[in-house]
């Protein structure tokens, strides 16, 4: 139910009905999203996986089958999309059963793709389990995986004091209780656009209507040559956001527009194309 309250606050009052409608909306559109990519992992994974149930997920029917659902519902189903898919059905088969918890609120799908990251399966799970029973947000998720808490966590005879510090850094996140109305992901899911943070896309287009302001911030001697340029690599292909070339400097300039957190996986990718150029 809708919070509904008459504190004499006008004011207060109204905002938590906004925020309470805002909040369960949220929650029911995100269940689904959870729900819907499960379930094209698991699709995507019959087809797809070989003989041996191995990491062989069929790179040219998925890549094929990227470019069809692009093409139909537009971004959001890339090859890396449905890889995570695929990925996200095989570490937590049992997904559909935790959507309905006992206590706490079901995890969105930008939980579950931070709890991707963590390679260990008993981190993971310890992980999901203390975020929804805990309620974190998606921020003190990516802090606690990032800054090892679960296994501090194993390693600490007394565990009050790290649990007590956690919270006491995670507090700003938790705060946050508009937190899903910047998520690009549940915009997109809804085929709206946020006005108050950006996709990568959206970033990226912002830059193109403005492109002499852009180049001008840049420097002298920047001439704009392409967008979302191919590059192919030994193992991979690359998409590369934007290409400048110096006519001054003599040399192109690659751009690659992040909105999250920059990961080692970034990084490895400019490497792989700096040696690949030589």
């Amino acid at each position: 139910m809708i919070a509904y309250h008459e504190t004499g606050d006008l004011f207060a009052d109204t905002c938590e009905i906004v925020e309470s409608a805002q909040s369960i909306a949220y929650t029911a559109v995100d269940t689904i999203l959870v729900q819907r990519n499960w379930l094209l992992g698991k699709r995507i994974a019959i087809e797809c996986l070989n003989e041996n149930g191995k990491a062989d997920y069929g790179k040219k029917t998925m890549k094929k089958l990227s470019a069809e659902l692009k093409e139909k519902y537009g971004k959001g189903f890339d090859f890396s999309s449905l890889y995570k898919y695929v990925k996200f059905h095989q570490e937590f088969p049992q997904i559909l059963d935790s959507l309905r918890p006992k206590s706490g609120r079901p995890l969105s799908w930008t939980h579950y793709r931070i709890l991707l990251q963590e390679t260990s399966a008993e981190a993971r799970a310890w992980y999901a389990k203390e975020a929804q029973e805990q309620t974190w947000s998606v921020r003190t998720l990516q802090r606690n995986i990032s800054s090892q808490y679960y296994y501090r966590m194993l390693m600490s005879q007394n565990v009050e004091p790290v649990e007590k510090e956690m919270k006491e850094l995670t507090a700003s996140y938790q705060a946050d209780k508009l937190e899903f109305i910047k998520n690009p992901v549940i915009a997109e899911f809804l085929g709206l656009s946020s006005n108050t943070d950006f996709t990568e896309s959206e970033l990226e287009q912002r830059i193109i209507t403005h492109i002499q302001k852009f180049l001008m911030e840049l420097g002298k001697g920047y001439a704009f040559v392409a967008r979302q340029q191919h590059i192919r690599t030994e193992k991979e292909d690359y998409y590369i956001d934007l290409v400048f070339y110096n006519y001054i400097l003599k040399c192109f300039v690659l751009i690659d527009l992040k909105t999250s957190e920059i990961t080692h996986t970034y990084c490895s990718i400019i490497i792989q194309l700096k040696q690949q150029d030589g």
